[in-house]
């Protein structure tokens, strides 16, 4: 059985990553890339759809034991898990070395005291835990083949294979080392390069020293902002620059429930709002990488801009369900593909808009292209700003007028017009004023509830949205607006959970809501640090640091977040670890700090 979300660490290689739960389990893994077939994947199912557990022995009918404790080695991405036994002390390193060639997983196996049994069980099922590969042995090696795919098992302890598994039994002294590792190939190539484990754990070492050195940023809450770095970069699929939401699908957002999606693709969204945290945190190649994906993925057709893309620039990414996986503690259907891909969600084209203008702003090396992607944007604005879409929460229901793709359309043109001020752009500079002022009244005058002193969620209706959060931040309106005041102070009354933290939107239960869906879901922990950093704006700075705190303090024990936060059952729900959580903990971090809000 998969354990809580929380109790998974994170591991990857900026290509793919994998997810190791406190018993030393590997549960989840994609190979070659993020988006491939999960050779792994327990996580969603059960032991018989693939895992590969490493651990102290057990009997057979006892539950394996979760490590004592666990860690990442200093500012990296190596997971180190040990555990206390009757007989002694063993540690687990779990990593995976950055790659130019085949992907790897290694584990190393090392005695701390005592005499300590050890038992690998590898159960490798592609495509999702539909198939079972042939498992054979090469030159003294194991490999599993299974149509296009090879995963190959290299170690010096003796495997036997039982039950469609295979084992090694093994006992380790103090100081002694053992180490696993598999490697993914295609079938039809040549066995990969065996394995130099110790020479790769202290080259990924390396690897994530040199990279956290860069960060610029050395205020309070370090820790958990590196972490929070560190995770996004691992979220970044390195050949193109490409950033994942997550590297996982169907997490549910509420346990049992339908609302279960693939996030191991490129919103443009996301990746936008990771793009401003990097450059505000010293990290311009990966931001330079990323518009490179972008203007690559976008070119030949700007006009069609999807809000999403496979991370090398795909663009169809067909939605399905896979039956033969139940699905996480049962939520079902599991699916694979986004269908909200062709979705027309007008706040992309500001969200976009306001990263080209950051990576100009902070000196980006000039990219002409990018220059004339941002006034083509605008083109397709002029023409479409006032139709209803589909909003950023990607809602199944009905199209709206919703109030923040509008405010989104705004920032687009807003910024394109400072582009054109600077002199770096031609554009119909008073044409396009006269836009920004037009959007700018429609919302004011369609958006806004006097009697509430509110704006909401879209044209005509009394529903609040916590992306209306960003009113301020996007500038549209200042802080001290009244409007904004009554906003955050509406949010607060009517998308608070019992603990403080913020919903995006209501939701219907069991009938189908404003968004098309039947159920509920756990609070966004984004729509939470906004509303941190909107407290924080409008002078409230104790009450923004102690919401802060309190959101550090549902990181699981690695420092990680998933995508929602469910109240009631007091666990982290949705997909896992989640972009959309992290980086607006580091733009939080940022902002409290600029205003001094920590004591010390």
């Amino acid at each position: 059985m998969a354990g809580r979300i929380e109790d998974y660490a994170l591991i990857g290689d900026m290509q793919t990553a994998a997810l190791v739960c406190r018993d030393g389990t590997v549960d989840w893994l994609c190979l070659p890339r993020f988006d491939s077939h999960a050779v792994f994947a327990g996580l969603l199912g059960t032991e018989e759809h693939g895992f590969w557990r490493m651990g102290p022995a057990h009997p057979a009918h006892a539950e394996p034991p979760a490590a004592d404790r666990r860690r990442y080695r200093g500012d990296s991405l190596i997971l180190e898990s040990e555990w206390d036994t009757p007989r002694g002390t063993v540690r687990v390193t779990d990593f995976m070395p950055p790659r130019d060639g085949a992907p790897q997983v290694i584990r190393i196996v090392e005695g701390v005291s005592g005499r300590v049994p050890m038992r690998s069980a590898l159960r490798m099922r592609f495509s999702y835990g539909r198939i079972t590969p042939w498992v054979h042995k090469v030159d003294g090696r194991t490999v599993a083949v299974a149509g296009p795919d090879s995963v190959w098992l290299d170690t010096d302890t003796e495997t036997y294979g039982k039950d469609l598994t295979t084992y090694s039994d093994f006992t380790v002294s103090p100081g002694e080392r053992i180490a696993f590792t598999i490697s993914w190939q295609p079938s039809h190539h040549r066995p990969p390069a065996l394995p130099e484990p110790e020479a790769a754990l202290e080259a990924t070492g390396e690897f994530w020293r040199e990279w956290v050195e860069h960060c610029t940023y050395h205020g309070p809450y370090r820790e958990a902002v590196i972490r929070s770095l560190i995770t996004l970069k691992a979220l970044t699929y390195a050949p193109t620059g490409g950033i994942v939401a997550a590297p996982t699908t169907s997490l549910p957002e509420e346990i049992g429930g339908v609302r279960n999606w693939d996030y191991r693709y490129t919103w443009l969204r996301d990746a936008a709002i990771t793009l401003s945290s990097l450059l505000r945190t010293g990290y311009r190649e990966e931001a330079l990488a990323w518009r490179e994906w972008l203007l690559r993925a976008v070119a030949g057709d700007p006009e069609n801009l999807q809000i999403m893309y496979g991370i090398a620039g795909e663009r169809e990414l067909g939605e399905a369900e896979l039956d033969w996986l139940p699905g996480y503690e049962n939520s079902g259907p599991v699916r694979v593909g986004n269908g909200a891909a062709h979705q027309l969600q007008l706040d992309v084209y500001g969200e976009v808009t306001e990263a080209l203008h950051l990576a100009h702003m902070t000196g980006l090396a000039r990219n002409d292209y990018a220059a004339l992607l941002q006034l083509r944007l605008i083109q397709y604005l002029e023409k479409h700003w006032n139709e209803p879409d589909e909003g950023i929460w990607e809602v199944r229901g009905p199209r709206r007028h919703f109030v923040h793709s509008k405010v989104m359309a705004w920032v687009a043109v807003d910024r394109t017009i400072k582009l054109i001020e600077s002199g770096d752009a031609d554009g119909p500079l008073e044409r396009w004023r006269r836009l920004r002022d037009d959007i700018h009244r429609d919302v004011c005058e369609k958006g806004y509830d006097p009697e509430r002193n509110t704006f909401t969620q879209s044209y005509g209706s009394q529903e609040l949205d916590a992306s209306l959060l960003l009113i301020p931040q996007m500038g549209f309106l200042p802080p001290d607006d009244k409007r904004v005041i009554g906003t955050i102070e509406a949010i607060q009354r009517e998308l608070s959970t019992e603990d403080g933290f913020i919903l995006r939107y209501p939701t219907a239960g069991g009938e189908a809501g404003l968004d098309g869906l039947a159920g509920d879901e756990g609070a966004f922990l984004a729509c939470s640090f906004w509303m941190a950093d909107d407290l924080a704006m409008i002078g409230r700075v104790d009450e923004a640091r102690k919401l802060f705190e309190r959101l550090l303090a549902l990181r699981n024990d690695l420092g990680l977040l998933a995508e929602e936060w469910d109240s009631r059952l007091q666990r982290q729900v949705g997909n896992f670890p989640q972009a959309f959580s992290h980086v607006p903990l580091i733009d939080t971090a940022l902002r409290l700090t600029a205003s001094g809000a920590y004591g010390g």
